[in-house]
Protein backbone atom coordinates (compact mmCIF):
# COMPACT_ATOMS: atom_id res chain seq x y z
CA UNK A 1 0.00 0.00 0.00
CA UNK A 2 1.26 3.44 -0.70
CA UNK A 3 0.25 6.57 1.25
CA UNK A 4 0.20 10.07 -0.84
CA UNK A 5 0.09 13.93 -0.50
CA UNK A 6 0.48 17.04 -2.48
CA UNK A 7 1.87 19.55 -0.52
CA UNK A 8 -0.14 22.66 0.42
CA UNK A 9 2.26 24.19 2.41
CA UNK A 10 6.07 24.73 3.07
CA UNK A 11 7.92 23.01 6.34
CA UNK A 12 9.70 19.73 7.73
CA UNK A 13 8.89 16.40 5.81
CA UNK A 14 8.50 14.93 9.13
CA UNK A 15 5.66 17.58 10.23
CA UNK A 16 3.69 16.25 6.80
CA UNK A 17 4.62 12.47 8.10
CA UNK A 18 2.82 13.36 11.69
CA UNK A 19 -0.17 15.79 10.47
CA UNK A 20 -1.61 14.74 6.83
CA UNK A 21 -0.41 11.57 6.89
CA UNK A 22 -1.43 10.79 10.70
CA UNK A 23 1.85 8.45 10.40
CA UNK A 24 2.83 7.50 14.25
CA UNK A 25 6.38 8.27 15.64
CA UNK A 26 7.00 4.48 15.78
CA UNK A 27 6.14 3.91 12.13
CA UNK A 28 7.64 6.97 10.75
CA UNK A 29 10.74 5.67 12.66
CA UNK A 30 10.90 2.32 11.52
CA UNK A 31 10.67 3.40 8.11
CA UNK A 32 12.69 6.38 7.47
CA UNK A 33 16.22 4.61 7.02
CA UNK A 34 14.78 3.15 3.92
CA UNK A 35 13.65 4.50 1.08
CA UNK A 36 9.92 4.17 1.72
CA UNK A 37 9.58 7.78 2.45
CA UNK A 38 9.83 9.74 -1.03
CA UNK A 39 9.88 13.62 -1.96
CA UNK A 40 8.55 13.85 -5.74
CA UNK A 41 9.81 10.39 -6.42
CA UNK A 42 13.36 10.34 -4.64
CA UNK A 43 14.42 8.86 -1.40
CA UNK A 44 14.08 11.83 1.65
CA UNK A 45 15.25 11.79 5.51
CA UNK A 46 12.19 13.23 7.28
CA UNK A 47 14.18 16.78 8.15
CA UNK A 48 13.94 17.18 4.05
CA UNK A 49 12.26 20.68 3.57
CA UNK A 50 9.31 20.10 1.73
CA UNK A 51 8.01 22.88 -0.78
CA UNK A 52 3.94 23.60 -1.83
CA UNK A 53 3.07 21.46 -4.60
CA UNK A 54 5.49 18.86 -3.98
CA UNK A 55 4.33 14.63 -3.74
CA UNK A 56 4.83 12.89 -0.48
CA UNK A 57 5.00 9.40 -0.95
CA UNK A 58 5.21 6.55 1.43
CA UNK A 59 5.27 3.18 1.10
CA UNK A 60 4.05 0.51 3.63
CA UNK A 61 5.49 -2.89 2.93
CA UNK A 62 4.00 -5.33 5.53
CA UNK A 63 5.88 -8.34 6.26
CA UNK A 64 5.41 -12.34 5.02
CA UNK A 65 3.41 -13.58 7.78
CA UNK A 66 5.29 -16.76 9.43
CA UNK A 67 1.82 -18.98 9.54
CA UNK A 68 -0.10 -20.17 6.43
CA UNK A 69 -2.92 -18.56 4.09
CA UNK A 70 -6.17 -20.87 4.17
CA UNK A 71 -8.96 -20.88 1.74
CA UNK A 72 -12.42 -21.49 3.76
CA UNK A 73 -15.81 -20.02 4.57
CA UNK A 74 -14.94 -16.15 5.95
CA UNK A 75 -17.89 -14.09 6.33
CA UNK A 76 -17.11 -10.10 5.40
CA UNK A 77 -19.70 -7.74 6.98
CA UNK A 78 -17.47 -4.66 5.36
CA UNK A 79 -14.40 -3.82 3.18
CA UNK A 80 -12.10 -1.24 2.03
CA UNK A 81 -9.01 -0.58 1.52
CA UNK A 82 -7.74 0.15 4.82
CA UNK A 83 -9.93 -2.04 7.17
CA UNK A 84 -11.84 -5.18 6.70
CA UNK A 85 -14.78 -6.48 9.28
CA UNK A 86 -15.64 -10.18 9.27
CA UNK A 87 -17.89 -12.64 11.35
CA UNK A 88 -15.64 -14.77 13.66
CA UNK A 89 -17.54 -18.01 15.10
CA UNK A 90 -17.33 -19.58 18.19
CA UNK A 91 -14.35 -22.34 18.97
CA UNK A 92 -12.05 -20.11 16.74
CA UNK A 93 -9.09 -18.52 17.43
CA UNK A 94 -8.41 -14.72 16.46
CA UNK A 95 -4.11 -15.54 16.00
CA UNK A 96 -1.97 -18.38 15.31
CA UNK A 97 -0.05 -19.47 18.56
CA UNK A 98 3.18 -21.71 19.62
CA UNK A 99 1.32 -24.65 19.62
CA UNK A 100 -1.18 -23.75 16.69
CA UNK A 101 -0.45 -22.14 13.18
CA UNK A 102 -4.05 -23.19 11.18
CA UNK A 103 -7.30 -22.81 11.41
CA UNK A 104 -7.62 -18.87 12.86
CA UNK A 105 -8.94 -16.09 11.64
CA UNK A 106 -5.57 -14.87 10.67
CA UNK A 107 -4.96 -18.02 8.41
CA UNK A 108 -8.56 -17.39 6.40
CA UNK A 109 -7.95 -13.47 6.13
CA UNK A 110 -4.20 -14.23 4.92
CA UNK A 111 -5.94 -16.48 2.00
CA UNK A 112 -8.80 -13.99 1.40
CA UNK A 113 -6.08 -11.13 0.69
CA UNK A 114 -4.01 -13.91 -1.73
CA UNK A 115 -6.60 -15.17 -3.37
CA UNK A 116 -8.34 -11.20 -3.95
CA UNK A 117 -4.96 -9.94 -4.81
CA UNK A 118 -4.12 -7.57 -1.81
CA UNK A 119 -0.77 -6.40 -0.87
CA UNK A 120 -2.90 -6.39 3.42
CA UNK A 121 -1.40 -7.53 6.72
CA UNK A 122 -3.25 -9.02 9.54
CA UNK A 123 -3.90 -6.49 12.30
CA UNK A 124 -6.58 -7.20 14.55
CA UNK A 125 -7.75 -4.28 16.28
CA UNK A 126 -10.52 -5.76 18.31
CA UNK A 127 -10.21 -9.29 19.44
CA UNK A 128 -12.79 -11.61 20.90
CA UNK A 129 -12.02 -15.11 23.66
CA UNK A 130 -11.75 -18.25 21.24
CA UNK A 131 -15.58 -19.10 22.26
CA UNK A 132 -17.21 -15.71 21.60
CA UNK A 133 -18.21 -15.34 17.80
CA UNK A 134 -19.38 -11.75 16.28
CA UNK A 135 -17.77 -8.47 14.67
CA UNK A 136 -14.07 -8.17 14.30
CA UNK A 137 -12.02 -5.49 13.07
CA UNK A 138 -8.81 -5.76 11.36
CA UNK A 139 -6.67 -3.10 9.62
CA UNK A 140 -4.76 -4.02 6.34
CA UNK A 141 -1.46 -2.54 7.16
CA UNK A 142 0.27 -1.06 10.48
CA UNK A 143 -0.26 2.76 9.87
CA UNK A 144 -4.32 2.44 9.49
CA UNK A 145 -3.58 -0.15 12.89
CA UNK A 146 -1.94 3.07 14.27
CA UNK A 147 -4.45 5.25 13.60
CA UNK A 148 -7.41 3.19 14.52
CA UNK A 149 -5.89 2.34 18.55
CA UNK A 150 -6.90 6.05 19.29
CA UNK A 151 -10.45 5.64 18.14
CA UNK A 152 -12.79 5.33 20.34
CA UNK A 153 -15.29 2.36 20.04
CA UNK A 154 -18.76 1.72 21.11
CA UNK A 155 -18.83 -2.13 21.39
CA UNK A 156 -22.60 -3.96 21.86
CA UNK A 157 -22.66 -7.90 23.18
CA UNK A 158 -25.53 -10.04 22.99
CA UNK A 159 -25.43 -12.96 26.16
CA UNK A 160 -27.79 -15.63 26.91
CA UNK A 161 -27.62 -16.04 31.00
CA UNK A 162 -28.51 -18.28 33.40
CA UNK A 163 -31.00 -16.61 35.61
CA UNK A 164 -32.77 -12.59 35.39
CA UNK A 165 -31.62 -9.42 36.21
CA UNK A 166 -34.17 -7.95 38.65
CA UNK A 167 -34.26 -4.64 36.38
CA UNK A 168 -35.12 -4.12 33.29
CA UNK A 169 -30.87 -1.74 32.93
CA UNK A 170 -28.11 -0.77 35.12
CA UNK A 171 -24.17 -0.58 35.56
CA UNK A 172 -22.74 -3.39 36.65
CA UNK A 173 -19.41 -2.03 39.04
CA UNK A 174 -17.12 -4.70 39.87
CA UNK A 175 -13.33 -4.27 39.97
CA UNK A 176 -11.27 -6.87 37.89
CA UNK A 177 -8.02 -8.50 39.24
CA UNK A 178 -5.93 -11.14 37.49
CA UNK A 179 -5.36 -14.55 39.20
CA UNK A 180 -1.72 -15.63 39.98
CA UNK A 181 0.10 -17.33 37.14
CA UNK A 182 0.16 -20.00 35.45
CA UNK A 183 -3.74 -19.01 35.69
CA UNK A 184 -4.86 -16.86 33.03
CA UNK A 185 -8.43 -16.54 35.04
CA UNK A 186 -9.66 -13.26 36.41
CA UNK A 187 -11.84 -12.38 39.26
CA UNK A 188 -13.47 -9.62 41.05
CA UNK A 189 -11.57 -8.04 44.17
CA UNK A 190 -11.59 -4.47 45.50
CA UNK A 191 -7.87 -4.13 44.72
CA UNK A 192 -8.33 -4.93 41.11
CA UNK A 193 -9.35 -2.48 38.74
CA UNK A 194 -12.36 -0.59 38.02
CA UNK A 195 -14.69 -1.89 35.73
CA UNK A 196 -17.75 -0.83 34.06
CA UNK A 197 -20.21 -2.89 32.26
CA UNK A 198 -23.70 -1.31 30.98
CA UNK A 199 -26.77 -3.66 30.73
CA UNK A 200 -30.43 -3.71 29.04
CA UNK A 201 -32.97 -6.84 28.99
CA UNK A 202 -33.66 -7.87 25.79
CA UNK A 203 -35.89 -10.70 26.16
CA UNK A 204 -37.10 -13.31 29.19
CA UNK A 205 -37.95 -16.74 29.67
CA UNK A 206 -38.20 -19.38 32.15
CA UNK A 207 -35.08 -19.13 34.20
CA UNK A 208 -32.57 -17.36 31.42
CA UNK A 209 -32.59 -13.49 29.51
CA UNK A 210 -31.00 -12.16 26.59
CA UNK A 211 -28.77 -9.52 27.83
CA UNK A 212 -27.34 -6.20 25.58
CA UNK A 213 -24.62 -5.73 27.31
CA UNK A 214 -22.32 -2.19 27.00
CA UNK A 215 -18.45 -2.48 28.57
CA UNK A 216 -17.27 1.02 29.36
CA UNK A 217 -14.20 -0.70 30.39
CA UNK A 218 -12.35 -3.05 28.68
CA UNK A 219 -10.72 -5.68 30.82
CA UNK A 220 -10.17 -9.04 29.88
CA UNK A 221 -13.22 -11.62 30.39
CA UNK A 222 -15.22 -8.44 31.34
CA UNK A 223 -18.71 -9.79 30.77
CA UNK A 224 -18.33 -13.08 31.60
CA UNK A 225 -17.09 -12.41 34.94
CA UNK A 226 -20.10 -9.56 35.69
CA UNK A 227 -22.75 -11.39 34.52
CA UNK A 228 -21.42 -14.21 36.72
CA UNK A 229 -20.92 -11.75 39.97
CA UNK A 230 -24.12 -10.79 39.21
CA UNK A 231 -25.71 -14.07 40.08
CA UNK A 232 -26.56 -14.61 35.88
CA UNK A 233 -23.49 -16.47 34.41
CA UNK A 234 -23.77 -16.95 31.06
CA UNK A 235 -24.80 -20.23 29.59
CA UNK A 236 -21.95 -22.24 27.90
CA UNK A 237 -19.40 -20.79 30.25
CA UNK A 238 -17.23 -23.56 31.51
CA UNK A 239 -14.88 -21.16 33.39
CA UNK A 240 -17.02 -18.72 35.13
CA UNK A 241 -20.17 -20.23 35.24
CA UNK A 242 -22.20 -21.63 38.54
CA UNK A 243 -23.01 -25.31 39.10
CA UNK A 244 -26.21 -25.01 38.07
CA UNK A 245 -25.93 -22.82 34.90
CA UNK A 246 -22.83 -25.59 34.07
CA UNK A 247 -25.55 -28.20 34.91
CA UNK A 248 -27.84 -26.51 32.32
CA UNK A 249 -25.86 -25.86 29.61
CA UNK A 250 -24.21 -29.60 29.68
CA UNK A 251 -28.04 -30.60 29.79
CA UNK A 252 -28.13 -28.54 26.50
CA UNK A 253 -24.86 -29.18 24.57
CA UNK A 254 -23.80 -25.88 25.28
CA UNK A 255 -20.20 -26.41 25.04
CA UNK A 256 -19.01 -22.28 24.77
CA UNK A 257 -20.43 -19.23 25.80
CA UNK A 258 -23.35 -17.51 24.60
CA UNK A 259 -21.83 -14.24 24.00
CA UNK A 260 -22.13 -12.09 20.65
CA UNK A 261 -19.98 -9.29 19.61
CA UNK A 262 -23.19 -8.23 18.22
CA UNK A 263 -22.24 -3.80 16.86
CA UNK A 264 -19.25 -2.52 17.14
CA UNK A 265 -19.63 1.54 16.50
CA UNK A 266 -16.51 3.66 15.12
CA UNK A 267 -15.52 6.21 12.85
CA UNK A 268 -13.54 5.39 10.12
CA UNK A 269 -10.16 5.94 10.08
CA UNK A 270 -9.32 7.87 6.94
CA UNK A 271 -12.67 9.06 5.76
CA UNK A 272 -14.39 9.86 9.46
CA UNK A 273 -17.70 8.62 7.99
CA UNK A 274 -19.62 7.12 10.97
CA UNK A 275 -19.61 3.09 10.91
CA UNK A 276 -22.15 0.60 12.48
CA UNK A 277 -21.54 -3.20 11.86
CA UNK A 278 -23.42 -5.19 12.66
CA UNK A 279 -23.08 -9.08 13.30
CA UNK A 280 -25.31 -11.72 11.65
CA UNK A 281 -25.61 -14.27 14.30
CA UNK A 282 -28.33 -14.22 16.11
CA UNK A 283 -28.76 -15.16 20.04
CA UNK A 284 -32.85 -14.89 20.45
CA UNK A 285 -35.79 -15.97 22.31
CA UNK A 286 -35.48 -19.27 20.62
CA UNK A 287 -32.44 -19.89 21.97
CA UNK A 288 -33.72 -19.29 25.33
CA UNK A 289 -36.39 -22.59 25.06
CA UNK A 290 -33.81 -24.95 24.78
CA UNK A 291 -36.53 -27.66 26.74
Amino acid sequence: MELKHIAEREGRLSSFLRGELKMSTGLMNRLKWGDAIRVNGVPRHTDHPVQIGDTITVRLDEPTPEYPAEDGALTILYEDDHILLVEKPAGMLIHPSRSRNTGTLANLVIGHYEKTGQQAAFHPVTRLDRDTFGVVLLAKNSHIHSLLQASDFQKTYHALVFGQPEEESGIIDAPIARRPLPSLLRFISPEGKPSLTEYRVLERCEGCALLALRPITGRTHQLRLHCAHMGWPILGDPQYGSEESIAFSNQFGLTSQLLCAKVLEFAHPITGEDLCIESGQIIGLSSCKLG
